[in-house]
């Protein structure tokens, strides 16, 4: 059996929810949120929190099925590149004729066919992860600017294109969060209120004893990359309509985004730990800090360079947290014997 274990269900509910890193992502939100309203002009306006959620909600998406990947030790790098090749696909089929609805569902198939795809060369060939996503990433974005070269399609009907970036009322919440809360609701039912979810856990923490304890660990991982392969493609879908263009080198580089957010949620890279609601804050948390750097005339460049700061302090508190806990164990192991009763230790 794996050495790595949860210690902290020994702990009480309260404890459990408020002490942990997504909770103390989620607190960063708030708190951020709070002192840029106060503080920063324009921040607060429901027009802010518009163009916040549009511009996130691509990474809204694809994090869903990526902490799963990662939470099972693999990774899937070639996230934007179907998103591009979905965009392409869904303009070029549009351009000759086909319907939008129909367009749209060829774009899901090759979605769910390029994560298949991904899929069985992890899961079944047994090929890492890091090697054939990075693989199908060139793969991907190289049919996808192939079938639209330089050129880029925007005649998309305006009922569609308009329904991307619809707003529920005054509240100022775009329509197409509605979309994603019902995927979070049935990715949060299926990772935290589902055996399926604990066989997902059970791999991450060691493939050999999730596969003894009757996780099928292959047709599992399958899975996974088949949920981001599909949901790819929807935010590519929701990519073209928001910004009314198809191009095969739409949303280059949004991979490293997704996995900044996952990561900043508390998803452990090496697999076995992590969970979605702490994800979700993570890609408001980067969301917030580059609305109200941008508001505040800080260039794209420092942006990325403290986003990338607060993504290295993520992945080395994993480190320096299990130090802490290694430390204290060994600790409270050496004390053990004197806190033996003396009428034991003399039988």
């Amino acid at each position: 059996m794996s050495e790595k274990t949860y210690p902290a269900y020994a702990h009480p509910l309260w404890r459990r929810l408020l002490l942990s890193r997504e909770a103390a992502v989620i607190a960063l939100v708030v708190i951020i949120s709070m002192w840029g309203y106060s503080n920063i002009p324009y921040f607060g306006d429901t027009l802010t929190l518009t163009y916040l959620l549009l511009d996130m909600t691509t990474i809204l998406l694809i994090a869903l099925p990526m902490t799963l990947v990662i939470i099972t030790g693999e990774i899937d790098l070639s996230v934007a590149s179907v998103v591009g090749l979905s965009s392409a696909l869904v303009g070029l089929l549009h351009e000759h004729g086909l319907g939008m609805a129909a367009s749209c569902l060829a774009a899901l198939v090759v979605g769910l066919v390029c994560g298949a795809f991904n899929g069985f060369l992890v899961a079944y060939v047994g090929l890492p992860s890091l090697a054939v996503t990075i693989g199908t990433l060139a793969l991907y974005r190289g049919i996808a600017v192939g079938l639209l070269g330089t050129t880029a399609v925007t005649d998309f009907p305006t009922g569609w294109t308009d329904q991307a970036a619809t707003i529920i009322g005054a509240t100022g919440i775009p329509t197409v969060m509605i979309l994603f809360l019902v995927l979070a609701v049935v990715f949060i039912l299926l990772l935290h209120f589902s055996p399926f979810g604990r066989g997902i856990y059970d791999i991450g923490l060691s493939s050999e004893a999730a596969q003894f304890s009757g996780v099928d660990v292959k047709r599992t991982k399958l899975l996974l990359f088949v949920f981001t392969g599909v949901v790819s493609a929807l935010a590519g879908i929701y990519f073209t309509l928001r910004y009314g263009s198809a191009r095969g080198d739409n949303a280059t580089g949004l991979e490293l985004q997704v996995i900044a957010a996952v990561l900043l949620g508390g998803v452990s890279i090496f697999g076995g730990r992590g969970k979605l609601p702490g994800v979700i804050a993570g890609v408001l948390l980067i969301g917030v800090i580059s609305s109200a750097l941008r508001l505040e005339g800080v260039t794209v460049n420092v942006i990325n360079i403290i986003i990338g700061l607060l993504l290295v302090l993520s992945v080395l508190s994993t480190s320096v947290l299990a130090w802490v806990s290694d430390v204290a164990a060994r600790r409270s192991r050496g004390k053990a014997p004197s806190q033996t009763p003396a009428g034991v230790a003399s039988q």
